[in-house]
């Protein structure tokens, strides 16, 4: 490690100046820290939101379930509002990762970090959520913009992100036994507007919501509607742990998975 500034704000005000001013946003460090120790990354002042009160709630507004940015997985996954509203969210925080990762990863740096094997984005997308920042709020077909690369402004800070209430929603995660993330994973979501299916770990431009699986669910939700649609390999990653064929094979059987698994 090298030498760099450590700023601990107590609220989100103070927090945005120091990142204006150039600091970098330090949530729950499990990709920023990482990178830093393998000089990949080598910021020269670090600004800590850990201690920022109104990034760590979680609250029901109207039908909307709103998650504040430096909720940790393991608060996702056993907090009583998240498990009566967003089920399907909270089983999906209680795999990413390890104890030590849920203990200290937090939602809003997952998202604002947009890898593309992680899997909040996949629940983000598929839920029609919407991100709140700093300064504005950016709907999630406006954020993710591909592999690490979000449409966050620099000394954007995420705040919050507001989940609508589904019908039914499943996350379904094929992992990587290594790393744990997702090799594929599949967010299926019955919205009142249709059903809207969401991959994560399967593309080379990370997070996309699939056309075919949620025309042909919207019309007939059955495990044979979602067996019939053809996953095509274009675009998905072809690696050393799975080709593009694969994953693409992976998607569909995930797919059938999650309708067999709603409709149960």
């Amino acid at each position: 490690m090298y030498a760099f500034n450590y700023q601990r704000p107590d609220s989100l005000q103070e927090a945005a100046a120091l990142i204006h001013s150039g600091g970098q946003a330090l949530a729950g460090g499990q990709t920023l820290l990482a990178s830093m120790k393998l000089r990949l990354s080598s910021p020269d002042s670090l600004v800590d939101l850990s201690q920022i009160p109104e990034l760590k709630e979680i609250k029901l507004d109207g039908h909307h379930l709103v998650i504040g940015a430096m909720v940790k997985h393991a608060q996702v996954a056993s907090n009583p509002l998240v498990k009566q509203h967003l089920p399907a969210v909270a089983d999906l925080a209680a795999h990413i990762g390890d104890k030590q990762v849920r203990a200290m990863g937090t939602i809003g740096g997952s998202v604002a970090n947009n890898d593309p094997s992680a899997c909040y984005p996949s629940a983000v997308l598929a839920l029609g959520a919407n991100i709140h920042t700093t300064s504005r709020v950016i709907a999630a077909q406006d954020f993710f913009l591909g592999m690490f690369s979000t449409a966050l402004e620099p000394g954007e800070l995420i705040t919050a992100i507001s989940f609508p209430c589904p019908k039914k929603a499943v996350y379904l995660k094929f992992k990587q036994q290594a790393s744990r993330f997702a090799l594929v994973g599949v967010f299926m979501a019955q919205m009142p507007d249709g059903v809207r299916v969401a991959i994560t770990g399967a593309s080379q431009q990370g997070v996309f919501r699939h056309a075919g699986l949620e025309a042909a669910l919207s019309k007939s939700f059955t495990v044979e509607s979602a067996a019939s649609v053809r996953i095509e390999e274009t675009d998905l990653n072809h690696d050393i742990h799975a080709s593009a064929a694969y994953r693409a094979h992976m998607i569909s059987v995930q797919a059938q998975r999650a309708v067999k698994h709603l409709l149960g």
